[in-house]
């Protein structure tokens, strides 16, 4: 199982991610959520905290895809908090290989990540 910090060391491997804590200071919720954003954009792509026991981190997901790894792993549930087509929150319960939870880490990231722009030639 994963930890919050290593949740957090894995996201900031990504170029141009930084750790944010948006929440009000006094707020008990100040501390308790990481978010993870791209610099460029201030973009989210992983939201992480701890709920009911577990770890959880919600990420930026294709929807079809949401909905089916919703489908395969008990783990993975519609988004705490979130937008509930885009999001998925997935509870670090040892159920999902590190692996396929670094993967999705991944595919939230390149959502999120500002787009390359073609540049026209001209000659």
């Amino acid at each position: 199982m994963l930890t919050k910090r290593q949740l957090i060391e894995y996201c900031l491997t990504f170029p141009c991610a930084y750790e944010d804590y948006p929440f009000d200071e006094d707020s008990a919720a100040a501390q308790a959520w990481a978010v993870l954003r791209h610099r460029s954009n201030r973009k989210a792509f992983a939201f992480i905290f701890e709920r009911g026991g577990d770890v959880n981190i919600n990420l930026k997901c294709d929807p079809m895809y949401a909905d089916f790894l919703r489908g395969i792993y008990p783990g993975v549930i519609p988004a705490y908090h979130m937008n509930k087509v885009h999001w998925n929150t997935v509870r670090m319960d040892g159920t999902i290989p590190d692996e396929e939870i670094f993967m999705w880490i991944g595919q939230s990231y390149d959502l999120i990540k500002p787009k390359s722009r073609k540049i026209k030639n001209t000659a």
